[in-house]
Formats: structure tokens, C-alpha cells, sequence
């Protein structure tokens, strides 16, 4: 499934309190998940645990991807994909990971402690650097390169086309302590969720210049620093190869080498039951889920994901630019009815989403959606004609335009298809025209969403234990360019406004966690007036692993330890 990645710790004086947790085990009104499953059947992660000391040494993973990138700069808004993700997880260092109850501990590889060391005259955040880490260009990881991510991610100049500036448009300097391996990070204006930072972080090299920052990482990994280093791309086989870095300094990757391997997404499953593959994400397709599940060796590892379906709307189409029309057409769909058809026969619940920011399984969700949850296809219809859009047959018209919408959707995905073609009838009742644009699943997300060339289009944001600062890129207002023109970053719905982006940052610099989520629930409902993204539902996870993998499968919010991935003895 193509998905981009999404990112809320609040630290109060020096003791940090969790703010989004998810309700895994305790949920919300007796449900132990919050999804409305039987208890005990929904899990936190699903990864089959293993120590170390069990895990076979050597061996090769093939990890079947849905598309074969060529930005690998994670910061960057072209690379901001699950599928860089899966790579440069292995490759990159990161300031903090996460257990499965998205509570974030700083990662000692890099990290040996981070914590708040002054609230006035302003918050200042130390971290302690591990001595041994080292870039694969031999170079240590110093402060210097914490300094080069906050110039390039801080949007003081707009040539670094960065996925989001939140929390680095926040700190007023990054400076060296009393060596070379501890850092000072001072902000200007408080911030909550600081613990998102530097996660990953990218060497100072390819942050000096919007040059390097832009265009360093495009079809190459030029420097790594983690328990594997970068072997080769070929772009035929469309594969990308890691190979164990016998220089990493923490615990020896149990496996020799990780083989990715792109393809269509309804190749992957043909692929996996044939053993070509060891491990691929299922998404939520309930043949190939059955297909997987039923492979020979191999298992379905399943949790609840920290991720959500949505259909994106793009508000500068001349046929959405009015939010009128686009308030009509998320009354015109049956959000019940998509839910239903796309999680049957995956064992989960189909529940819609009514946030923004919150899973249904995290401390702070509430239904915000108001009017606009509910299916009310007569009310889609008043405001269409208060639009101007007018009843003819079958479309509606305005100054002799039809009223009809572009849905483009990934190739080889029956879930896109199965929802484009509902969307289709849907919204054939209102008089809107629904036309299905199936494109090349490569080209999907990089020639078609990122430039704004749809109408609508169904996708997946993966979260972090982060998600309200990393949301605001999703929903921020549009900046403008040294070019004059209008800059949407990581926001695809290309809709927001000034009131939306003060209530976010409301809610990442309060330092008090009951406020803080109602902070940003509050600007969840701006959002969901102004109809940028619909949510639908909280994703399952569903991975298809070999049954005698260890330490990898469905991770919910836990960070996965690839030095720890292998083979059980």
C-alpha cells in the first residue's frame, strides 16, 4: 500500500509526561484496543520477540517494497515515504526510538541521555552524544551535525524543501556544551514535543546547502550510520541491498544482508507465497491477507497501527477550490460503507475515524467531526446548489462546466480500486461525475500527488508517537518561495489558513498535557471544516512474515532494532 510517514511527548519542568499513548491494553470505556475488537485481540505490536543470544547469526531478509524511491533524504518532502522509511531505519541514526506504548527513550547507539535542563529565560535541551558514533565516512556524529539539521529544517530558507519546519522553526540556536559530543538546544518559544527532533538525523555534509539537502540523496545513500551500510541500487531488478557494517559500534546485525525489492503491489503477495520474499506489508486487501496467511512457512503479524486510511482532497482543482463543494462531497460519501468494504475479512472492526491527530487507541481522541461525520447525501445536494452547481443529467453544471472529479489511484491496488469505484457511485446520487485515473504505482505519489495532479486520492499516513507536531506540515498554510510562489510542503490537500496553524502550534508549545490535547482538538475541528484530508479509519497492520523470523512483523508504534532482526535457531 503507498503510505507516507506522519509524526507528542509533553515535558513538564524536566519530567516528561506522556500525551499521546496509545490505549493498547487499557483502552477507552472497557475496550482494551479502542477499536471496538473482542479483548485480547488487539495487540500493541506483533513482531514475534526474540533475545539476541536466540537469534541465528547470518542470513539474508528479502523485504518486498510497493514502490522503488529515488529521494532517500527522509526530511526531505520528496522522500517523506513509509518505503524510505523501511530502508533508512536501518541505515540512519535517530535521536530517540519508541516502544510499543509510544513512550520514547533516547537511543542509546547515538544518544546516551536528552533531557529538559532549563525552563527560563527559555528551554533548553541537552543531549549527551555517544562517543562511538561514527558516519561511514569515518567522521563522528558531534553537535556539528545537530547545528546543520536545524539550519536546513528551520524554514528560514525556503530553498531546503523540507517535509515540515515544526519544532526546528522553534529553537534559536543549537550550540556545542562542553565537548564536541554534547548538545544545547535552545528554543525560542517553548516546545512540547521536542522529543521529535532529530529523528532521524542526517549528516552535516548533506545539510549544508539547499544543493545537498535537495538533490544529495537523490538515487544514492551517500553516508550511513547504523548496524547496515548501503551496498547498491539496481534499477532494473529494482532492489536496494544493505550489508551488515562490521564498523557499527553497537550490538553485530544478526543478518548478513537486507534485499528490498520494488514492485506492484499485487505482485508482492504472488511473491511472498512463492518465497521470494520473506516480509512485506499486506496493507488491508482482504485476498491477499487470506493468500499471505495461507502461505506456506509464513505467518500474518498483526497490530494496531499508529496509521490511518484517507482520501486527500486538493482544494486549488477549480472543482474543489470551493469548500462548499468539498463539505458536499464528504456528505455524499458513506464513510461507514468505505470502512466496511475495505477492512472485510481481516479480522478487525471497521470503525470510522473522526480525528485528525488522534488514533481511536490514543489518549486524546475525540470525535471533532461534527455535521460533517455523518452520511447525508440531501444536505451534499443544498450545498451544491448553494455553490452554484446546478442539477442536470447526469452532472451537475455551472457556466457550462460539468462537476467532475479526477480520483487517481495507484495501479495493482484492488483497496484503491474498490474505493475509487464506491466513491464513483457514491457520488453519482449527487450529480457529481467521478472519472478513475489508474497511474503507475511508482509514479503515484511523487508525478501525481506531490504536484497537486488530482482531484482526490486515497492514501495512508503512517504515525510516530508524534503526531500532533508532525502533523502540522500535513495541514500548514501554504509559505511562499524566493520565487514568489505558494509552497505546500508536505501539505498535499493544499488548504489551510492562519487560525489552523495557530491553533497547532498552540498545542505543541503548551507545556500542560490536558491542554495541550485539547489544544489540538481544537484545531481539529478548523480542519475539519476546511476539508483537507477525510479520514476514515485506523489501519490495521498486517504484515506477512516467515513463520521462523524473529524480532520483525507489525510494530504499532515500537521501533524495530535491525541489529536484532534474524532467523530463530
Amino acid at each position: 500500500m503507498t503510505t507516507l510517514r506522519r509524526r507528542v511527548l509533553i515535558a513538564v519542568l524536566a519530567v516528561a509526561v506522556p500525551l499521546a499513548v496509545p490505549a493498547c491494553g487499557g483502552g477507552r470505556d472497557g475496550d482494551p484496543g479502542g477499536t471496538g475488537a473482542a479483548p485480547g485481540k488487539v495487540k500493541a505490536f506483533d513482531i514475534n520477540p526474540v533475545p539476541r543470544d536466540r537469534v541465528k547469526q547470518g542470513g539474508t531478509l528479502h523485504w518486498g517494497l510497493t514502490e522503488f524511491p529515488t529521494q532517500w533524504n527522509l526530511n526531505h518532502v520528496d522522500g517523506y515515504l513509509a518505503e524510505v522509511k523501511k530502508v533508512i531505519d536501518a541505515l540512519m541514526p535517530a535521536a530517540f526510538r519508541s516502544d510499543e506504548k509510544a513512550t520514547p527513550t533516547p537511543d542509546t547507539d547515538y544518544v546516551l541521555d536528552a533531557r529538559i535542563t532549563a525552563t527560563s529565560p527559555r528551554q533548553v535541551v541537552t543531549y549527551t552524544l555517544n562517543r562511538k558514533a561514527r558516519w561511514s565516512d569515518g567522521r563522528p556524529i558531534t553537535w556539528q551535525d545537530y547545528e546543520a539539521q536545524w539550519k536546513a529544517m528551520n524554514g528560514r530558507d525556503p530553498d531546503f524543501h523540507v517535509m515540515s519546519t515544526t519544532g526546528y522553526q522553534d529553537i534559536a540556536s543549537v550550540t556545542r556544551g562542553k565537548d564536541d559530543h554534547e548538545v544545547l538546544v535552545t528554543f525560542q518559544t517553548p516546545f512540547s514535543e521536542w522529543q521529535s527532533l532529530f529523528w532521524p538525523l542526517y549528516p552535516r555534509s548533506t545539510n549544508a546547502t539547499p544543493d545537498a539537502f535537495n538533490t544529495g540523496w537523490l538515487n544514492r545513500i551517500p553516508v550511513t550510520a547504523g548496524p547496515f551500510r548501503f551496498q547498491s541500487f539496481d534499477q532494473t531488478a529494482k532492489t536496494i541491498t544493505l550489508v551488515r557494517d562490521e564498523r557499527w559500534w553497537g550490538g553485530r546485525a544478526k543478518l548478513d544482508k537486507i534485499i528490498y525489492r520494488a514492485m506492484a503491489t499485487d505482485a508482492l503477495v504472488g511473491a511472498f507465497t512463492n518465497g521470494e520474499l520473506d516480509v512485506f506489508d499486506v496493507g488491508t486487501s482482504a485476498p491477499d491477507y487470506a493468500r499471505a496467511k495461507n502461505a506456506k512457512g509464513a505467518v500474518i503479524r498483526q497490530a494496531a497501527g499508529p496509521d490511518f486510511r484517507h482520501l486527500t482532497f486538493n482544494a486549488e482543482s477549480p472543482m474543489l477550490s470551493d469548500v462548499r463543494v468539498r463539505q458536499a462531497i464528504v456528505h455524499g460519501l458513506d464513510r461507514d460503507a468505505l470502512t466496511r468494504s475495505d477492512l472485510q475479512g481481516l479480522g478487525w472492526s471497521s470503525i470510522p475515524l473522526h480525528n485528525h491527530f488522534f488514533m481511536n487507541t490514543q489518549v486524546g481522541y475525540q470525535d471533532n467531526a461534527g455535521d460533517l461525520g455523518r452520511y447525508d447525501p440531501a444536505k451534499a445536494e443544498r450545498l451544491l446548489d448553494a455553490a452554484g452547481w446546478h442539477r442536470a443529467s447526469p452532472t451537475r453544471r455551472k457556466d457550462g462546466k460539468r462537476l467532475t472529479l479526477r480520483f487517481v489511484i495507484p495501479s495493482g491496488l484492488p483497496l484503491s480500486k474498490s474505493e475509487a469505484e464506491l466513491a464513483q457511485a457514491m457520488l453519482r446520487r449527487i450529480g457529481v461525475t467521478v472519472t478513475v485515473q489508474s497511474v503507475p504505482s511508482d509514479d503515484f505519489i511523487s508525478k501525481y500527488v506531490i504536484p497537486g495532479n488530482f482531484d482526490i486520492a486515497p492514501f495512508s499516513y503512517i504515525g510516530t508517537p508524534f503526531p500532533i507536531s508532525s502533523s502540522y506540515g500535513t495541514y500548514a498554510d501554504h509559505t511562499r518561495g524566493a520565487d514568489g510562489n505558494m509552497r505546500w510542503n508536505a501539505n498535499f490537500g493544499r488548504s489551510g489558513s492562519p487560525q489552523i496553524d495557530a491553533a497547532m502550534r498552540k498545542a505543541s508549545s503548551d507545556l500542560n498535557p490536558v491542554r495541550a490535547r485539547r489544544d489540538a482538538n481544537e484545531a481539529d475541528k478548523l480542519i475539519w471544516r476546511e476539508v483537507n484530508v477525510l479520514p476514515l479509519y485506523q489501519r490495521p497492520q498486517n504484515w506477512g512474515v516467515k513463520a521462523t523470523l524473529a524480532n520483525i512483523g507489525a510494530p504499532g508504534f515500537y521501533t524495530l532494532e535491525y541489529a536484532d532482526i534474524g532467523y530463530t535457531q
